[in-house]
C-alpha cells in the first residue's frame, strides 16, 4: 500500500504541498475578490469569507496574500481575543473608521476557544468543529449595533464550491506525478509509506512518521509573517 497526499488543507508532514491545495487556493482567491467587491460597494461594509482549513490555515493564509485585499486574516493557529481594546472587533471598528469597508477571512477551525466543547464527531472520526462564521458574523453585527455603527455585512462561504472544482493544471500534473512515484515505489517493493514531494524531490515517507502530528502554519514563521505584513494586522488580537 503506497499513499498519495490528498487534502487541500495541507496539513500532512514531509511534504513541500499536498494535492487539490493549489486548486482550493485559486478557487478561494475568486471567493475572496467577490467579497471585496461586495463590501467595497457601499459605505460601511463589511466583507467575511470563511474558508476551509479545519486545524491549519495554509488555505487562508495563502489566498489572503494572493488576493492582497485583505485586511484580517484569522487561523486556528493563533488564537484571537474578540473583545477589548486590542481585540479583534476593536482593531475593525477601527478599519471600518478610518476607510469605509473591511475584508475579513476566516479558516474554519479558527476560534473554536469561543465555544463549549460539544466532543461530537463526524462519520469520518473528526471533531465536528463550530461554526465560526456565523459566531463572527453575530458578535460583529452586535458591536456595531452597540455602538450605533451603521454596517452593511456580506458573508460568503465558498466551502463546497471550493471542493467541487475540477483540478487546475498545476494539481492535474502533480497528483500525476505523484501516482507515478507511488507505482515505482509498489513494483519496487515499498509499502506502508505515502509520497511526498520534500524540496522539490518525490520521497518516500512512513505513513506511521507523516501522521505522527499535523503540519501547521507557525505564528512566528515566514508565512505568518507574510499575512501580516500583507494585512496590516497586529501580530495577535489579544
Amino acid at each position: 500500500m503506497v499513499g498519495i497526499p490528498k487534502t487541500i488543507d495541507n496539513d500532512i508532514l514531509f511534504t513541500d504541498k499536498s494535492f487539490g491545495y493549489e486548486t482550493a487556493c485559486a478557487a478561494a482567491v475568486q471567493a475572496i475578490k467577490a467579497a471585496h467587491t461586495e463590501a467595497r460597494s457601499v459605505r460601511n461594509a463589511i466583507g467575511l469569507v470563511k474558508l476551509m482549513g479545519r486545524h491549519s490555515g495554509f488555505i487562508a493564509c495563502s489566498a489572503a496574500l494572493a488576493a492582497s485585499e485583505v485586511n484580517f486574516v484569522l487561523i486556528p493557529e493563533v488564537p484571537f481575543t474578540l473583545e477589548g481594546e486590542n481585540g479583534f472587533l476593536h482593531a475593525l471598528v477601527r478599519r471600518i473608521q478610518h476607510t469605509g469597508h473591511a475584508l475579513v477571512v476566516v479558516a474554519e477551525g479558527a476560534g473554536q476557544e469561543w465555544f463549549d466543547a460539544v466532543g461530537e464527531t463526524d462519520p469520518s472520526g473528526n471533531i465536528r468543529l463550530q461554526d465560526i462564521g456565523s459566531l463572527l458574523k453575530k458578535r460583529i453585527e452586535s458591536y456595531f449595533t452597540d455602538r450605533s455603527l451603521d454596517l452593511r455585512f456580506k458573508y460568503v462561504d465558498p466551502s463546497y464550491m471550493i471542493r467541487g472544482v475540477p483540478a487546475n493544471p498545476q494539481d492535474s500534473i502533480y497528483c500525476a506525478r505523484l501516482a507515478q512515484s507511488a507505482v515505482h515505489a509498489a513494483m519496487a517493493g515499498k509499502t506502508g509509506a505515502v509520497i511526498g514531494c520534500w524540496h522539490g524531490h518525490y520521497v518516500h515517507v512512513p505513513i506511521d512518521l507523516a501522521v505522527s502530528r499535523r503540519k501547521q502554519v507557525d505564528p512566528g514563521g515566514d508565512l505568518w509573517r507574510s499575512v501580516i505584513e500583507s494585512t496590516g494586522q497586529p501580530q495577535r488580537f489579544g
